[in-house]
């Protein structure tokens, strides 16, 4: 278990939260962002933030939705952090969508949650009419609040004029909001996760499981108000949620958002972004392309030399990484300090990499039904392929643990989520005498560090007895040059369905791969791919080998979760299509 290395405020509940950062933060800037086709910058201090978050929950209230549940979605905007706090602290139950979900699965979600009002962006509008078009039953919603509208359109009501509406009743001495208790033990926040083996579940969150959670994560990693974090993963997803939007909330740090994974380097640098939470293969291409460009420059010797110097020198505590390595850190807006990895595992290399060039690489790890951070690395306790040491609040064991010491990961605290909203049986299934069991499966070494082997569902067992965790030979396949992905997966090859053998699907990059191998035929791409595929084969045991013959090269990406987790369900379903 982690110990508490920083000082933290107590929250009881995320309105006790925003009073306080309201008080202590008030003048500092919230927000920064983009409204217009020439990307000029604006910014939101707290205190103009949170007037329009008391605006909006008190015309919420007063349009009849205290104790509903309602919905939101569109990309990652001011807006749609305005909507969320709105309604929890204060309105209702907050249902964040999926902004990447097709049409059907949107109305299958709000007939599922029984939202009786959605928040959405322009993008959504189409669908929102259609919805208001075949209004039936099982569809609940009686408002439709467009963030992007001047004013009410028929149903669709405008939520510039509520904020404004809001704050004429507030001025009139409404106090609904201002005033209104919170629960923290009751479920406030109903997440739908990702999904990735099976159909997604609606997890039910309370104040408390999210503010138990920030104030591990704020006695573990130093934030300050002084930090801007660059929001690029979709916030409906708990990690971006609680850790890209919630936590810079409550340590008075900015949020800026980004334009789009082709912006993120000159989001870097317009936004001073100091602080980026992402998932591992983001930054893992952005290194890959860091390397490529110092290689390309010819500095890559120097820059190796640098690092050995640089190195020596911390280990007598003096640090010159940011000095020796400025034109690197300029070309990242120089400000980039910590970048926080969670989701899946990442590349030890990689993060290594990164913090060897001065910028401060922390895995992580969590779920949705934990709130969701479980445990994390710190300047303290770092161990590289690991995701740190378990947050102070938090018991995690080991359960069924093979020869290997690999074992389901099953956690216990009070961040572990409330229940499976409406599925009793998947969660009597997943808590059982309070310890959540995750589905992950992972280890302890001798030092209390935490390691994740992979999806207990994705494991794949051989004939004779052997355990494999795809995930462990897809990061080996990942490493080289011109690979996007990967996805391991086992197959009957003859009648006896339970006798497997390996097979990989490889997504490649043609232009990547023309330019390292100067050829774009195809046979030359298959035996470069192929021939790094024979040199994994000897770094492990014969078990794990893939023959060549079993491997499937595309330049078609994965089906992948919008948090870029493979969808390995979907992609089974095509490969045994074909």
């Amino acid at each position: 278990m982690n110990e508490r290395i920083h000082d933290y405020v107590e929250i009881k509940s995320l309105k006790d939260m925003i009073t306080k950062t309201r008080n202590e933060f008030g003048d500092e800037t919230a927000f920064k962002f983009k409204t217009d086709v020439e990307g000029r910058i604006r910014t939101k201090k707290y205190n103009e933030f949170l007037d329009e978050v008391d605006s909006l929950g008190t015309k919420l209230i007063d349009l009849g939705l205290k104790s509903k549940r309602i919905a939101i979605i569109s990309e990652n905007r001011y807006e749609w952090a305005v909507s969320y706090l709105a309604v929890v602290c204060g309105t209702g139950i907050v249902v964040p969508l999926d902004r990447a979900l097709p049409e059907k699965e949107i109305r299958s979600l709000i007939e599922r949650s029984e939202v009786e009002a959605i928040i959405y962006s322009d993008k959504y509008t189409d669908i929102m009419k259609k919805f208001i078009e075949e209004q039936n039953e099982k569809n609940k919603i009686k408002y439709y609040i467009c963030m992007d509208a001047e004013k009410k359109d028929g149903k669709i009501l405008s939520f510039k004029e509520l904020i404004k509406g809001g704050r004429k009743l507030i001025d009139e001495g409404d106090k609904r909001f201002l005033s209104a208790e919170i629960n923290p033990e009751e479920m406030q926040i109903m997440l739908f996760t990702s999904g990735t083996t099976s159909m997604s579940k609606a997890v039910a969150l309370s104040h408390k499981n999210i503010c138990t959670n920030l104030m591990d994560i704020a006695s573990v990693i130093e934030v300050t108000e002084e930090d801007t974090f660059l929001s690029f993963l979709p916030l409906h997803h708990t990690f971006e949620a609680t850790v890209g939007f919630l936590y810079p909330i409550y340590k008075g740090a900015s949020v800026a958002y980004c334009d789009g994974i082709r912006h993120i380097q000159d989001n870097l640098r317009e936004y001073k972004i100091s602080v980026m939470i992402s998932v591992p293969v983001l930054f893992e291409n952005m290194y890959k392309r860091v390397m490529k460009s110092i290689e390309k420059q010819g500095k890559l010797e120097k820059i190796k030399k640098g690092i050995k110097i640089s190195n020596f020198l911390r280990k007598i505590h003096i640090d010159i990484r940011r000095k020796i390595f400025k034109e690197l850190h300029d070309n990242f807006g120089g400000n980039l300090r910590l970048f926080v990895s969670g989701a899946a595992a990442i590349d030890k290399d990689v993060q290594k990499g990164f913090n060897d060039l001065g910028i401060t690489t922390y895995a992580g790890y969590g779920l949705t039904e934990t709130s969701p951070v479980v445990a994390a690395e710190n300047d303290k306790y770092r161990r590289y392929g690991s995701v740190g040491k378990v947050f102070p609040s938090i018991d995690v064991k080991i359960e069924d643990k093979n020869e290997e010491g690999i074992g389901e990961i099953a956690v216990k605290g009070p961040s572990v989520m409330l229940e499976y909203f409406g599925n009793k049986e998947a969660t009597d299934e997943a808590i059982v005498d309070g310890w959540f069991y995750t589905g992950d499966l992972g280890y302890f070494d001798k030092d209390k560090y935490l390691f994740i082997s992979g999806r207990k569902k994705s494991v794949i067992v051989l004939k004779n007895g052997k355990n494999i965790y795809p995930e462990e030979t897809e990061t080996l396949i990942n490493k080289l040059e011109g690979v996007k992905e990967s996805m391991v997966y086992g197959l009957s090859d003859n009648k006896d369905e339970n006798d497997l053998t390996l097979h990989a699907k490889v997504v490649y990059d043609k232009e990547v791969i023309k330019e390292i191998i100067n050829s774009d035929n195809m046979e030359d791409i298959k035996k470069y791919i192929l021939n790094h595929i024979k040199e994994i084969n000897k770094l492990v045991p014969a078990y794990k080998a893939i023959s060549v013959n079993n491997v499937e090269l595309t330049e078609e990406e994965l089906i992948k979760t919008t948090t870029l987790k493979i969808k390995r369900h979907e992609e089974m379903k095509k490969i045994l299509n074909k």
